[in-house]
């Protein structure tokens, strides 16, 4: 009677010893977890390497961009941001919670003001909450000779939950090449 009350123990010493070790593997796990919610990251276009590219000093030859939202969902909590690394010409806009592509008036445009000029970008404000740089001024810095910066990163906050709509406001990307995805906005968890 004595070895099973000593034998229950040490096997009931050894699950808990597990149990606390599991325990201790998974709460990491969930605390990385809530903290990748806070920051996401999308590819807004991409150069090609098949064939080989080569940039080098400045070419970015149009043909050669990969006109995709790369994911095309990410998932954030609320009050976090999203770093949208622009590769190409490419004109970030996002528009309020619910909003979906066939919402857009993609026939309501602007010209670009730069080089190239009188490139269509798309100017429909109706729940637009945030517009990017006009692409074709990315090369113009003050006093400096023209450096071809259309490959740059914009960060947004997005404050309150909700699905939001990001399109290329670059309009024969958005209306021929669908690129368009969308941020996906949790509230923010409550803590003790």
């Amino acid at each position: 009677m004595k070895e099973e009350d000593e034998m229950r123990h040490s096997t009931l010493s050894i699950i808990c010893i597990v149990a606390i070790f599991l325990v201790g593997l998974a709460v990491p796990s969930v605390i990385a977890d809530d903290s990748r919610r806070a920051n996401a990251t999308v590819s807004f276009g991409s150069w090609q390497t098949d064939p080989p590219l080569d940039r080098f000093p400045t070419l970015s030859p149009r043909d050669r961009n990969h006109h995709e939202l790369i994911p095309h969902e990410v998932t954030i909590r609320a009050g976090g941001t999203v770093n949208f690394i622009v590769g190409g010409f490419h004109n970030p806009i996002v528009y309020d919670d619910g909003t979906q592509p066939g919402d857009i008036n993609f026939l309501h445009t602007t010209p670009s003001t730069g080089t190239p000029p009188n490139v269509p970008l798309i100017d429909d404000a109706n729940r637009r909450i945030y517009r990017g740089q006009d692409p074709s001024r990315q090369s113009l810095l003050q006093g400096q000779p023209a450096v071809s910066t259309q490959d740059r990163v914009e960060v947004l906050f997005f404050p309150k939950p909700g699905t939001y709509l990001v399109i290329c406001g670059f309009q024969p990307h958005f209306v021929n090449d669908h690129m368009f995805g969308f941020v996906r906005v949790l509230p923010r968890e409550e803590r003790d």
